[in-house]
């Protein structure tokens, strides 16, 4: 099979980086992906891509994904989710090698990214989840899928999988985000489940076919998982656990954490007390109360057509936040929390939205109005 010489230099970059990598991304938005590649070969990204540079797999990669019924999505292509990555340029995030967008992504199912990522939520949790776990997870689950929205979550055994049953029980739409290639049952017992997901939703990974899964993988992937919902749900959590790194990642790219309490008894829920009772997650204890947080991002508001102002368009929290913005200069997220009274976690997830539609914008010194004409 023939393949253009852009695709075969994302792929390229995708198989060398195998993750997360800011230089790289950041230097094909800049340059496109086929210079991005000449840098790689020639040593200029950094000895982490030098020592990978020769492996060239690209044409046999892109062969295989498509044997498979799969395709490889790129920042070049529509259904590239842009605006679900915005939060990785964001004032909140932190500088690191791992704070970006993935550089490709690998799909299994016809679903686009884009559209099937408009209206979701993910939801994670332990993999030893517990009857009562497993309980309201599929009752969230299902009200959500039912609701129209795409449940997200990363395919392990206990919460994921209860998560991803319960959307697929009611022909909802779910998508699965791996941390190896998509072409792998990871874990092995779920490739039945894993092909139920690709015949309605999406298999999703940013590593190449063959890749194996790794420990720093599924902390790189728990970023994803982050990005492409509008919320992230935790049913049932230790304290060091997965899924805290998943709504940490949450935290950062400004989306709303929430966490599902459980009994004061069970060690498997003393991570989303902890969250709760430190402020770092909203409690919540059904589908209406996740759609209440999660919707100001995940499900804009329809123009009216008696409208006779651009930011009659806004949903309430939108407009308190915009109103709350100085005629000149910026302020942080934070300052806008404290001068509209909209919780700081409301506030970062609604910025990327107001940003992308074009009312605000930011720089180093923090988000400020856009005059439009």
């Amino acid at each position: 099979m023939t393949h253009d010489a852009r695709r075969l230099a994302w792929a390229y970059l995708s198989r060398v980086a195998q993750g997360p990598h800011r230089p790289v991304v950041d230097h094909a938005a800049a340059h496109g992906p086929e210079a991005t590649a000449e840098a790689v070969r020639a040593g200029r990204l950094g000895e982490r891509l030098a020592v990978r540079a020769h492996i060239d797999t690209a044409a046999a990669d892109l062969d295989h994904i498509a044997a498979l019924g799969g395709r490889l999505i790129t920042p070049d292509d529509d259904e590239w989710p842009a605006w679900r990555f915005l939060g990785f340029d964001g004032p909140g995030m932190t500088a690191g090698v791992d704070t970006c967008p993935p550089i490709a992504l690998w799909a299994l199912g016809t679903r686009p990214v884009a559209t099937i990522t408009e209206r979701s939520v993910s939801i994670v949790g332990t993999r030893a989840s517990s009857p009562y776990g497993d309980h309201v997870t599929a009752e969230i689950s299902a009200d959500l899928a039912l609701d129209g929205w795409t449940v997200i979550s990363g395919a392990a055994f206990g919460i994921d999988a209860a998560a991803h049953r319960a959307a697929l029980g009611v022909e909802g739409t779910t998508m699965a985000v791996l941390a190896c290639g998509v072409d792998r049952a990871y874990p092995a017992g779920h490739s039945r489940l894993l092909r139920q997901i690709a015949a309605s939703g999406l298999v999703l990974s940013e590593y190449a076919p063959g890749t194996t899964p790794a420990k720093h993988r599924f902390l790189a992937r728990n970023r994803l998982v982050a990005a492409l919902g509008s919320a992230v749900v935790v049913v049932e959590a230790g304290w060091r656990s997965g899924a805290r790194n998943t709504a940490a990642w949450a935290a950062k790219l400004g989306r709303p954490v929430l966490a599902v309490p459980g009994p004061v008894t069970s060690p498997t829920s003393t991570g989303c007390h902890r969250m709760i009772r430190d402020g770092e997650a909203v409690l919540v204890s059904s589908s209406h109360d996740v759609v209440a947080e999660a919707g100001a991002l995940g499900s804009p508001e329809e123009p009216r057509p008696d409208l006779f102002r651009e930011t009659d368009a806004l949903s309430d929290t939108a407009l308190l936040i915009y109103d709350a913005l100085p005629a000149t200069g910026s302020v942080s997220s934070r300052e806008l929390s404290e001068h509209s009274g909209v919780p700081l976690n409301k506030v970062r997830a609604s910025l990327p939205v107001l940003e992308m539609d074009g009312f605000v914008a930011s720089d180093e010194t923090g988000w400020f109005r856009v005059v439009r004409g």
